[in-house]
């Protein structure tokens, strides 16, 4: 793992045999596949499947959040959108609790099933499929997406259901979900005066839209290339530690955010609307606020960087991401804004 010192890498391997106790698997050595808010780990189960086990972040989501993230996903699969779903512990249980050791507190870990499709990308580097594949691939991710909202309209929660909210104030309020991205250490001076002219007038702006009622409802939140997997016949969702209540607009916007610099993106872009659009509607109109919500997803990774010093490269992606908002700040608003 690039992101992450050694040292760090063998403390989560540690704490991952710890967590497989409770599936009685820790006689093997997992596989670390991704540090993000969870610790991503391949296993294989008894019989020899490959699972992933999910250490998440001490703090990060409460026990009820989990537990709901898991039921969700339960609920998403059973209406045909495919996503991992949970495998129980040896004691019947969705998640468990790992109680503090040397190098971490309390946290909840999970297990769940292992998709057979590939990412569809990495975040920087160029998409290899051809336009005719791009096409097809970001039809789908569309169709689903849509799929997944009308799956969540239709199911009736219940009153423990605990999920965070990506509203205004989960993106622009004083403690956002990913972090307060106009005011955090290592933020130079003028990026805070910036960021922070730049919140003020997001405020207004979001102000200004409300009247227009957009969709809003539960989202994924995090439908990047490294979270959509690709199969011969479908795509499937993974990652569901952010996901919660949300406009609608912005699961699009995330999908398109890091693909903005690709040659076909005015393809990919469409396809991404005609297909949700084969599922699900989506206005003109709401449409046409799409690059707000590009210009907000964009300033969610600055927060989000801002919280994890212990990443080898924060400062270079600081950087990317600082400029990233601001070149669609630009386009959005103008210059001089």
């Amino acid at each position: 793992m690039e992101d992450i010192t050694a040292a760090l890498s063998e403390r989560l391997s540690i704490r991952a045999r710890e967590a497989l106790v409770y599936w009685g698997l820790s006689s093997q050595e997992p596989q670390l596949l991704k540090y993000r808010e969870n610790a991503v780990f391949k296993i294989s189960l008894s019989d020899g499947r490959p699972a992933v086990l999910r250490l998440h972040r001490p703090g990060y989501n409460s026990a009820q959040a989990l537990g709901s993230e898991l039921q969700w996903m339960k609920v998403l699969e059973r209406g045909g959108v495919e996503v991992p779903a949970p495998i129980p512990a040896d004691n019947g249980a969705d998640y468990v609790e790992l109680p503090p050791n040397r190098d971490f507190p309390n946290q909840n870990a999970d297990v769940v099933s292992w998709l057979s499709g590939s990412p569809l990308g990495q975040s920087g580097v160029p998409l290899a499929q051809d336009l005719q594949e791009l096409i097809s691939i970001f039809r789908a991710i569309g169709n689903k997406m849509a799929d997944l909202h009308t799956i969540s309209d239709a199911w009736e929660r219940g009153s423990a259901f605990d999920r965070p909210s990506w509203d205004t104030q989960g993106l622009l309020g004083d403690n956002p979900v990913w972090g307060r991205f106009w005011d955090f250490d290592g933020l130079p001076p003028e990026d805070r005066d910036k960021l922070g002219r730049m919140r003020g007038i997001l405020l207004d702006e979001m102000k200004r839209i409300e009247p227009q009622k957009l969709d809003f409802g539960l989202i994924h939140a995090d439908l990047v290339r490294e979270n959509v997997l690709v199969t011969q016949y479908s795509v499937q969702f993974i990652d569901f530690d952010d996901s919660g209540y949300g406009w609608r607009l912005f699961d699009i916007a995330t999908t398109l955010l890091r693909n903005r610099a690709e040659p076909h993106y005015p393809h990919i872009r469409q396809a991404v609307l005609d297909g949700y659009r084969s599922s699900r509607e989506l206005s003109d109109q709401a449409e046409s606020i799409l690059p707000l919500f590009t210009l907000l997803r964009s300033l969610t990774y600055i927060g989000w960087i801002g919280e994890r010093p212990e990443f080898a490269d924060n400062g270079a992606r600081l950087s990317r991401y600082l400029k990233d908002s601001y070149d669609l700040a630009d386009n959005y608003f103008g210059s001089g804004w």
